[in-house]
């Protein structure tokens, strides 16, 4: 078999070639991880919705009732999947919420449940790369009953939740701010959310006077403008609250 000569062209085919049968590849490969991939998503999200409502068997969709768009003041869109629920036998108790924020690791991926009067019936995390030890712990910090300036369940969602190291009323996790930040950010704008998908105004929460000012929680767009998913970024380290 004669030898192929040593020149750019050959290079180039040789390297194209490899490149195609690469391709060629990762799309069978594709083809066959993506519907269980997908399948998997949507089995998470339908057991989340059940735990984030009380644990109790509850009716939902698997795609969301409806999507409400925000935009910030820089522009920047965001979108927010609200999940009607009802009981086992067809009646309204509330919707849960799939919402993103920015955390300390990346994308902080939560789903809020609410009652009809807006009380937090639970939450899970879908989705995060926060620090295991310290930011990983909101998948459990803000449901535990034995700590109650901590614990979220039950409470009133009209009035926005924030740390205490913003004036709020809600214990971060230890050595994780900026976690328990997003978090609760994620929260507050999953209730607005909520809100405006039920035709009702887009207002403030009742918590605002202890955010106007402190841009770093403040999330409401008569806060001074603020609207903010942005205002909670990773530039820091996790520091003590």
């Amino acid at each position: 078999m004669k030898k192929l000569q040593s020149s750019l062209l050959n290079m180039v085919l040789v390297l194209t070639g490899v490149a195609v049968i690469m391709g060629c590849i990762l799309a069978a490969v594709n083809n066959v991880t993506s519907d269980p991939i997908a399948q998997q998503e949507k089995k998470a999200l339908q057991e989340g919705i059940q735990k984030v409502m009380g644990g109790q068997t509850v009716q939902a969709g698997e795609q969301p009732d409806t999507i409400i768009s925000m935009t910030d003041k820089k522009g920047k869109t965001f979108y927010y999947s609200i999940y009607n629920v009802k009981d086992s036998v067809g009646n309204p108790i509330g919707a849960a919420v799939q919402d993103t924020v920015n955390g300390f690791g990346g994308d902080l991926v939560v789903l809020v449940g609410f009652d009809e009067a807006g009380i937090i019936k639970g939450y899970t995390l879908l989705k995060h790369a926060e620090t295991p030890g310290l930011g990983a712990k909101a998948d459990e910090w803000f449901k535990n009953e034995d700590k109650p300036k901590a614990c979220i369940l039950g409470r009133d969602a009209s009035d926005s939740l924030y740390v205490t190291k913003d004036n709020g009323n809600v214990e971060a996790i230890t050595a994780s701010t900026i976690t328990s930040r997003a978090f609760l950010l994620a929260v507050n704008n999953a209730y607005r959310a909520y809100r405006l998908s039920s035709g009702a105004a887009d207002e403030c929460g009742k918590g605002t006077e202890n955010c106007c000012g402190k841009k770093k929680s403040c999330d409401m767009p008569c806060c001074q403008g603020e609207t903010n998913k942005e205002e909670v970024e990773p530039k820091e380290e996790e520091t003590e609250s």
